[in-house]
C-alpha cells in the first residue's frame, strides 16, 4: 500500500500529462485531500475508465504543453501550489514513429511548463520534472544521479527521447539555480502496474500470457532491467513533494532488487500466471538498452525511500487488475485454450495475490 503520511494536503496541484498511467495513479493518491487540475491532450487517457474521473476535486482541461499561452493562462487561473510536469511523448514505438514531435514536446513543452510555473509566484512549493532512466544511455549499472550521461548516435531515432528528457532536466535545474524555482527532477526506472496505458513490456507480457498467446521477445532477451511497481514509485514521488531536502535535486526512483533479463521476465510472467503461452524470439531492428540498474542510495539517504514490492508480487497484482477488467473478462470466451481461460480466472481471483 502507498504510505499516505507523506501525502500533501490542502494543496492545489496541477499535473501536465496527468491523464497517463503515472498521473492517473497519482491522482488517486492525492485527490482525497487536494484540488487536482489535469492538463493533458488526452491521447492516452487512463482517467476515462477510472472511477476517479468523476471526483468533485478533480478537473481535466484538454490542452497541449506546446501552447504556452493556454498553459500559462491555465496556471494563472488555477494558482497551483504544486506543478507536476509529466507531459511527454514516450514509448519506443511512438518515439520511433514521431522523433520530431518527441523532441519538441519533451524540450519545448518542458520549457513552457517551467515558464508558466514562474507566473505562479512565490506560493509555488514544488515543480516536479519527470525525466527518465534513459538519460544514462545504453548501459548503466548501479548508476547514481551524478553518473555521466552517454546517449547513442545522432540519427538513431531511439535516442531522441533520452536526449530531449536530458535537456529538460538540465533546463529544470537551470530554473532552480537562476530563478530560485523550487524544482525536483525524478528519473523513473521501468515503472509498471495496474492501469498502465500505451507500451510496456510487463503490460504486454501479462496480456499475452492471460490470453494464451505467444510472447514475443525482440533480440536474444539478455537485456537487463530493474522493474519498479507503481505503488513504490508513487511513494517515492510523494516524498519528493513533502521533504524540503528534495528541492534542487534529481532522484533515481526504482527498485534495484527487482533485476532480471527480458527473457527471465517473460518466463517469470508465464510461470507466475500459470499460462500456456510460448515465448518466441524475433530479430531486433532498433537500438536498445542492454543494461539499466539504478542506484537509489540518494533517494534512500535524503528521502527515506525504499522499494518494497518484489517482482513476482507486482506481476500478480498487475495481472489481477488486468484480468478483472471488462475487456479481459470478455476475452475469456475467446482465449485460445482452456489453460488460457484458467489463467485469466486465476489471475482475477484476489487469493492468487495473497496466497503466494
Amino acid at each position: 500500500m502507498i504510505d499516505l503520511e507523506n501525502r500533501p494536503r490542502g494543496r492545489r496541484i496541477l499535473m501536465t500529462g496527468g491523464a497517463g498511467f503515472i498521473g492517473s495513479t497519482l491522482c488517486r493518491s492525492l485527490v482525497v485531500d487536494n484540488e487536482i487540475l489535469v492538463y493533458d491532450d488526452l491521447r492516452r487517457n487512463a482517467l476515462k475508465p477510472a472511477e476517479i474521473n468523476r471526483h468533485p476535486r478533480l478537473k481535466v482541461i484538454q490542452g497541449d504543453v506546446l501552447d504556452l499561452a493556454h498553459l500559462t493562462k491555465t496556471v494563472d487561473s488555477f494558482q497551483p501550489s504544486m506543478i507536476l510536469h509529466l507531459a511527454a511523448v514516450a514509448g519506443i514505438d511512438t518515439v520511433l514513429q514521431r522523433p520530431t514531435e518527441t523532441m519538441l514536446v519533451n524540450m519545448v513543452g518542458t520549457a513552457n511548463a517551467l515558464s508558466a510555473a514562474q507566473s505562479a509566484g512565490s506560493h509555488l512549493e514544488r515543480f516536479v520534472d519527470f525525466s527518465t532512466s534513459e538519460v544514462f544511455g545504453s548501459s548503466a549499472f548501479r548508476a547514481d544521479e551524478l553518473h555521466d550521461s552517454c546517449i547513442g548516435a545522432v540519427g538513431e531515432a531511439r535516442w531522441t527521447y533520452a536526449v530531449s528528457k536530458l535537456a529538460g532536466e538540465h533546463l529544470t535545474q537551470a530554473f532552480h539555480q537562476e530563478y530560485g524555482l523550487p524544482t525536483v527532477s525524478v528519473r523513473p526506472f521501468n515503472i509498471y502496474g495496474p492501469g498502465q496505458v500505451g507500451e510496456g513490456a510487463i503490460k504486454q507480457f501479462i496480456r499475452k500470457a492471460l490470453q494464451g498467446e505467444d510472447i514475443i521477445i525482440h533480440g536474444d532477451g539478455n537485456q537487463i532491467r530493474a522493474w519498479c511497481y507503481i505503488e513504490d514509485f508513487i511513494r517515492g514521488l510523494l516524498l519528493c513533494l513533502s521533504r524540503p531536502e528534495a528541492i534542487g535535486q534529481s532522484f533515481n526512483i526504482g527498485n534495484a532488487r527487482a533485476v532480471i533479463t527480458v527473457l527471465g521476465l517473460a518466463q517469470t510472467v508465464v510461470r507466475v500466471l500459470g499460462s500456456p503461452s510460448a515465448i518466441r524470439f524475433e530479430e531486433r531492428e532498433r537500438a536498445d538498452i542492454e543494461l539499466r540498474v539504478p542506484s537509489v542510495k540518494k533517494a534512500r539517504d535524503l528521502l527515506g525511500f525504499e522499494a518494497e514490492v518484489d517482482l513476482e508480487d507486482g506481476i500478480r497484482r498487475t495481472a489481477q487488475s488486468a484480468a478483472s477488467s471488462t475487456l479481459m473478462q470478455e476475452s475469456i470466451a475467446n482465449a485460445q485454450s482452456a489453460a488460457a481461460r484458467a489463467a485469466i480466472r486465476r489471475a482475477a481471483t484476489p487469493a492468487s495475490v495473497t496466497d503466494a
